[in-house]
């Protein structure tokens, strides 16, 4: 797809959004992707998509808003470039290429911790419940809260936000809302608990 086709189906609402499009990399990992679990949506944008359309069902201010859908707009899109490897090269995670990325953009380290980490409350749940390993987890959870400050209530949002697409596990999710009592659990507009 052409930048102006990516326009046309992601719809950029601000200058930022749409200037992530001029960039050639960026489009290549807009679209990269297979349905798989966790993703039966295959492509990164047709994900975007999803998780932005959650945003909307968020009952959030609009710098909120816009906040989540940076977010969103570069969290996953260097899936194609990450190293996957085995032992894992954490330098090499799609979350610390988007953060790269957008720090060409902006200056917000807590916006950017928050991309490179999108993934730890996932981790931090696998370490706990998959593997048994609490103390690990919890200090998964511990270094996130530090990294993230006054956004810790934004992580849980978009972790939500992104947690709630396609296939995946709701587990994570729910253990998050349960365990972290210092978020204010939100639902989305029209959901009933």
């Amino acid at each position: 797809m052409t930048s102006t086709e990516l326009k046309d189906f992601l719809k950029p609402e601000t200058a930022l959004e749409a200037s992530f499009l001029e960039d050639a990399e960026f489009c290549r990992g807009l679209q990269w992707g297979v349905p798989r679990y966790g993703h039966p949506e295959g492509t990164i944008m047709a994900h975007i998509i999803e998780v932005n359309a959650n945003i909307d069902r968020l009952p959030v201010d609009a710098e909120t808003r816009r906040l989540l859908r940076i977010v969103c707009w570069v969290h996953d899109t260097f899936k194609h470039i990450e190293d996957k490897g085995s032992p894992r090269d954490w330098t090499k995670h799609h979350g610390v290429y988007a953060r790269n990325f957008l720090a060409r953009y902006l200056d917000d380290q807590k916006l950017l911790n928050l991309v490179e980490m999108h993934d730890d409350a996932y981790y931090a749940w696998r370490l706990a419940h998959l593997y048994h390993r609490l103390a690990e987890s919890e200090e998964r959870i511990v270094a996130l809260r530090e990294a993230l400050g006054d956004y810790w209530q934004l992580f849980y949002l978009f972790f939500k936000c992104d947690t709630s697409t396609g296939d995946k596990n709701p587990a994570p999710l729910v253990w998050f809302e349960d365990t972290m009592e210092d978020i204010q659990v939100t639902d989305f507009l029209g959901e009933t608990v």
